[in-house]
């Protein structure tokens, strides 16, 4: 009798930490999906902000196509969640040169369209940082479930692996310099 009661303990803990790890492998990929439909939004912002500055700017043709070249490949559908995460990099990247170009065009600046596009986009990027955040938290607190005992034994057995958080690339951690930013 004892020992009956030992294994349904036994199962019913089993159960539970298999349970768990698929709640928590869940919350990532719901977390992801979070930061999917906000890279959509800024997706979908990018022609009108492209065509309002290409109106009032001279500014330089290779910049605007690359921004367009890198929204065509976030929409081809076919990417993994590294490649997305890499292509949002790069994008960012490409969009915030585009931003400080605009400064040299007060016509642009006051224009209502190019500041809605503006607002709309800092709305955009806030939304997406913090998608960012939930996601790192799912995978942190994944991580730590599958890592730590026992849950460890369990993922084992279903083979699953660490996910690794976004980071912000090394380039973005950089202090900014307002006496750079001002002497542009």
């Amino acid at each position: 009798m004892f020992i009956v009661i030992i294994l349904i303990v036994f199962i019913f803990v089993g159960v539970l930490i298999y349970n768990s790890l698929i709640g928590k492998r869940n919350q990532v990929t719901n977390a992801f999906s979070a930061i999917d439909v906000m890279l959509k939004k800024r997706f979908d912002l990018i022609p009108n902000l492209v065509e309002v500055v290409k109106q009032y700017t001279n500014y330089e043709q290779s910049t605007l196509t690359k921004i367009v070249e890198l929204r065509a490949q976030a929409n081809s559908g076919s990417l993994t969640d590294t490649e997305k995460a890499s292509l949002d990099t790069q994008l960012s990247t490409a969009v915030k040169g585009l931003m400080v170009t605009v400064e040299n065009y007060p016509d642009l600046k006051a224009n209502t369209n190019f500041l809605n596009l503006q607002s709309t986009w800092t709305e955009s990027e806030e939304q997406i940082a913090a998608a960012r955040r939930t996601y790192n938290a799912a995978v942190t607190s994944y991580n730590n479930a599958i890592m730590m005992f026992p849950g460890n034994m369990f993922a084992g057995m279903l083979n699953y692996t660490q996910i690794d958080v976004l980071e912000t690339p090394a380039e973005e951690r950089k202090n900014i310099s307002a006496k750079e930013l001002f002497n542009n």
